[in-house]
């Protein structure tokens, strides 16, 4: 019986490819015939490093490393997954957000996929064919004033970056969509709770509950699990969603109170 879902023999680059949904989605995808490359700072022992790529994306050095490993590696692209990701930023509002904060934001959460779209997209309107998947969060609607503004604001900008150049490309056969999680339970999301707890002098399930309320609670109970993640993209990314493209497609468990 044909499987309901398949990339097999794909050509997909996933970023941030090592942790949480990341990992789940390079996983997903050899599971499900892609071919795939993936990329983060540092190469874990067990990745095999034919498939991986080890380039810093905050910096147009490590994209250019990347995008010439696209074209050795794969000889070209049918699936692009920018999961990269993430905050360092400190707590306590605005204020506490420096010029140099808020470069670290936009460096790690918005300027890496502007950098690859510019020099990969090209390649699959030039074949009429390709998928690019932009992970964002709720965030960029529901920020969390005490810790995200700027993680939240550099989400906010790659989604509405990534709803015009969907515009652009579609017409010439270049799916563009985006994926929103809220919480996931990844050791990102662990690490934003062992912050809290430190820096508030309570315990790791206290924290969790810190979170939990911030977000206004999750109806499902529940935080995500970086598998559904990226089944999600799996499924976006797949022939079964040849009509889907210019969306945001949001996995939250319901946080965002909002339709």
């Amino acid at each position: 019986m044909k499987p309901f879902v398949t990339l097999q023999g794909r050509r997909a680059l996933i970023t941030g490819g090592t942790l949480g949904a990341g990992a789940a989605t390079v996983a997903l995808f050899q599971e499900l015939g892609a071919r795939v490359l993936t990329t983060a700072r540092t190469r874990p022992a067990d990745f095999p490093s034919d498939a991986f790529v080890e380039a810093d994306l905050t910096t147009e050095q490590g994209v250019q490393a990347v995008v010439e490993a696209v074209h050795q590696k794969l000889g070209g692209l049918d699936i692009l997954v920018n999961v990269l990701g993430g905050s360092s930023a400190p707590s306590g509002g605005f204020a506490a957000l420096g010029d140099a904060e808020w470069d670290k934001e936009f460096a790690l959460n918005f300027y890496p996929a502007v950098r690859l779209d510019r020099a990969l997209i090209p390649g699959m309107v030039a074949q009429g064919s390709g998928v690019v998947i932009h992970v964002t969060s709720i965030q960029n609607r529901l920020p969390l004033p005490e810790a995200t503004t700027a993680y939240a604001s550099a989400k906010a900008a790659l989604n509405t970056y990534s709803k015009s150049i969907s515009k652009e490309v579609s017409p010439k056969g270049v799916r563009v969509v985006r994926v929103s999680p809220g919480w996931i339970a990844s050791p990102g999301s662990n690490g934003l709770a062992l912050r809290i707890a430190q820096e508030a002098g309570i315990g790791y399930d206290e924290a969790v509950q810190v979170i939990m309320k911030s977000l206004g609670g999750i109806p499902l109970g529940r935080p995500a699990d970086p598998k559904e993640v990226a089944d999600l993209i799996a499924f976006l990314a797949s022939d079964r969603a040849t009509s889907i493209t210019g969306s945001e497609h949001v996995i939250d468990g319901g946080t965002v109170p909002t339709a």
